[in-house]
């Protein structure tokens, strides 16, 4: 039997507050939907933003969490896909499946459902004992994948994402990539996996650079002053792609001015929604310039899954990525340890 009131970290918007609460156990299951019982919750740079009120939330206090992986606990009657027991990982978007843009096969840019729902964000996500979600954003884990693995499919997902958005990137081309936060991390071991080795990772953090490190990619991490150096020492210096994993605005607009004629910027990095950069129309248009920014992980969990089976222990491992695990009751310590960069990600490790 399940128990009357578990475990939860719950953010209350309204006192700007974040607080390890005994929540009531989710309702029994009704038709699609699905109680998970969380093995693995991530926080996210966004979490982060929320905390600090940067980021849109419900105004209700409500339980955080929007990446993880877990085991069915009980499911609703309509649900054929799913049975307790089975390992699965949490896609926390999706649409109204009504509006032009959702059946545009772009629910993730629909005004009601997208980042506009988000479990966790708007419903009661994966920082609690268990979760109750619809089935349709429920995927089961292979047997060869685990819990620990899985719980990056989110994050992975929105890569994959951002991946199709701006490919083709050829082999050889000269990639930078801004922030050696978990994102940059995973950035940088997905462009690895796929044969890159002419990037570059800028950081202004110490710590950051050194846990970049542990990846043994043997790309180039540098400060954002060593970034400006190439290019004072050589006006004719450049890159093909910059990959923005920061959310920083200035960055951002600096890294601009280092695109090669031809060249793309990736807004990846969840920036304030007050932040503003500034942009040289001509300069757009002397050297054909194409930004394209990211916006979560529409369709894309299943490639995220194929990712995490091809990329493994070796670009997976916990200890290489600066990931450490927390239990819910150390959410303090988990998030004072993100702010200070001393960790890439903070996972709370729940089952």
């Amino acid at each position: 039997m399940p128990p009357h009131t578990m475990e939860a970290i719950q953010f209350d918007r309204k006192k700007e507050q974040i607080l390890l609460i005994k929540a009531p156990y989710p309702i029994k299951p009704i038709k699609n939907e699905v109680i998970v019982e969380v093995a693995y919750a991530g926080i996210c740079g966004t979490d982060l933003h929320i905390a600090e009120g940067a980021f849109p939330c419900r105004d209700d206090p409500v339980i955080l969490g929007h990446e993880f992986s877990g085991v069915v606990s009980a499911v609703g009657p309509e649900v054929t896909h799913l049975k307790p027991g089975d390992h699965v990982a949490v896609d926390p978007n999706s649409g109204c499946h009504y509006c032009e843009l959702c059946h545009g096969g772009n629910y993730h840019l629909c005004k009601v459902g997208g980042i506009n729902n988000t479990v966790g964000i708007w419903k009661d996500g994966g920082w609690a004992q268990y979760c109750k979600v619809a089935a349709e954003q429920v995927h089961k884990v292979p047997h060869h994948i685990t819990l620990e693995q899985a719980v990056l499919a989110e994050p992975l997902s929105c890569i994959s994402h951002g991946w199709d958005r701006i490919a083709p990137i050829p082999v050889g081309s000269r990639i930078l990539i801004l922030g050696a936060g978990i994102i940059g991390n995973l950035w940088a071991s997905v462009l690895h996996l796929q044969g890159h080795r002419r990037v570059i990772v800028s950081e202004p953090q110490e710590a950051r650079r050194k846990l970049m490190m542990n990846l043994e990619t043997n790309f180039d991490i540098i400060t954002p002053d060593e970034l400006k150096a190439h290019r004072a020492k050589d006006p004719s210096w450049g890159v093909d792609l910059v990959i923005d994993c920061s959310g920083y605005a200035p960055a951002m607009e600096e890294a601009l001015l280092l695109i090669s004629p031809g060249g793309k910027m990736c807004i990846f990095g969840v920036t304030s929604p007050q932040a503003r950069i500034s942009i040289s129309p001509f300069q757009m248009y002397m050297d054909e310039l194409t930004i394209i920014a990211v916006n979560i992980n529409p369709f894309s969990f299943p490639k995220a899954m194929g990712w995490i089976d091809a990329m493994g222990s070796r670009y997976l491992d916990y200890g290489h990525l600066g990931i450490k695990t927390y239990t819910l009751s150390q959410y303090k310590e988990a998030l004072e340890a993100l702010k200070k960069g001393s960790i890439a990600k903070a996972i709370f490790k729940i089952k």
